[in-house]
């Protein structure tokens, strides 16, 4: 009895560790969060006490580099809303199509093949991503569209399509896989093919995970910089179309953090304007997706 009281006791004093290492833990990434968030906010107070919000949110030009300034941060939210509606329109079927193939027809051995090899595209660093666009991308679809020039948004799209298909064909087959299959076999007994199960029952059923799935996607592709960096140019333009140099929020920042712009001077404080307007989007993206899960998820018992 002794030694039983003695492991009982060790167990507990484990369990406080284990319980303060956890909470430790989250108070971290709470305070990294509100330090981001002070950062940002301190840096861009700073700018708008010298541009006013009016000018950055409508004006058509972004140009703070440039004798004539301009500080319009639709040009960028343009790139960066072009670059990543490609991306998305790339990713999002054949991602939902990998999904509903490993959940409803491939073999378990080959379900064991496929999706490892899927995510080896996601450990791929974002810089061989974005030469790969630029130098294989581009000059393949040069041979078909002859008025695409070097940098464009096209190439950067599309290659950040595969780069989030991982993403979407993972989550939703998550997703797909936790439907239960007195549904699928329900389809069967009706008479329904695989095919019809497939589209018509499994996915409607699993449809706010695979929903959360694709706002999760268009929140890595926001604010993806390599690729866009690399292959889409530094032109800052107020257009959605996809055959010309732009740029995105991502690159003017790296484009600015590497450069010999001074700090604390204006043009550096922009830096912290696009970030800011960067961090509410994927904030935005984060909190929809949270919310759609927790509003629509189906619970089975």
């Amino acid at each position: 009895m002794p030694g039983l009281l003695k492991i009982n006791s060790t167990l507990r004093v484990t369990e406080k560790i284990i319980e303060g290492l956890l909470w430790l833990s989250a108070l971290i990434t709470i305070l990294v969060t509100i330090g981001i968030i002070w950062v940002l906010l301190s840096e861009s107070i700073g700018f708008f006490k010298e541009v006013s919000i009016v000018e950055f949110l409508t004006e058509k030009e972004w140009t703070p580099l440039f004798a004539n300034k301009k500080f319009g941060i639709m040009p960028l939210v343009a790139g960066t809303l072009l670059t990543t509606l490609i991306a998305i329109a790339v990713a999002l079927p054949i991602g939902l199509t990998i999904a509903i193939y490993l959940n409803e027809y491939a073999h378990a051995r080959m379900k064991q093949i496929v999706k490892p090899m899927l995510e080896v595209l996601a450990t791929i660093p974002t810089v061989v991503y974005g030469f790969f666009a630029l130098t294989v991308v581009t000059p393949f679809l040069q041979q078909f569209i002859p008025g695409l020039a070097g940098f464009n948004a096209l190439s950067a799209g599309i290659v950040m399509g595969i780069m989030i298909i991982p993403m979407i064909s993972s989550l939703s087959e998550d997703a797909i896989s936790s439907v239960p299959r007195s549904l699928r076999e329900a389809a069967y007994g009706m008479g329904s093919t695989r095919l019809q199960t497939s589209f018509g029952v499994m996915v409607p059923a699993a449809s706010s995970g695979i929903i959360v799935s694709v706002i999760l996607a268009i929140s890595r592709a926001v604010g993806e910089t390599m690729i866009v960096a690399v292959a889409a140019g530094q032109q800052p333009r107020l257009t959605m179309n996809p055959l010309v140099p732009i740029e995105t929020i991502t690159t003017y920042i790296v484009q600015v953090s590497m450069g010999d712009v001074p700090q604390g001077s204006l043009e550096y404080k922009t830096i912290f304007a696009a970030g800011i307007t960067l961090f509410v989007f994927t904030f935005a993206l984060n909190n929809l997706s949270f919310w759609i899960k927790k509003k629509y998820q189906e619970k089975y018992d």
